[in-house]
């Protein structure tokens, strides 16, 4: 949502072409992301990373991944 307007294109006009109402998309820029929506999110790109990488490893290997990416 911020690309589009930062671009010129109108608030408006993008959130008709992407079928979805004007009021929540304002509510979510203005409302930052949490630090632990962000560890969330760190976390889940190791997890999926992980995985990604070698799809024989278990769950005791991803759970070590995410322990690491934890501490980073």
């Amino acid at each position: 949502m911020s690309e589009p307007a930062a671009g010129g294109i109108p608030v408006a006009v993008t959130c008709r072409v992407l079928n979805t109402a004007r009021q929540p998309c304002c509510r979510w820029r203005a409302r930052p992301v949490t630090g632990t929506e962000l560890d969330q999110a760190y976390r889940a790109n190791a997890l999926f990373d992980a995985h990604r990488d070698d799809l024989e490893f278990g769950y005791r290997f991803l759970a070590d991944e995410a322990d690491e990416a934890d501490e980073a």
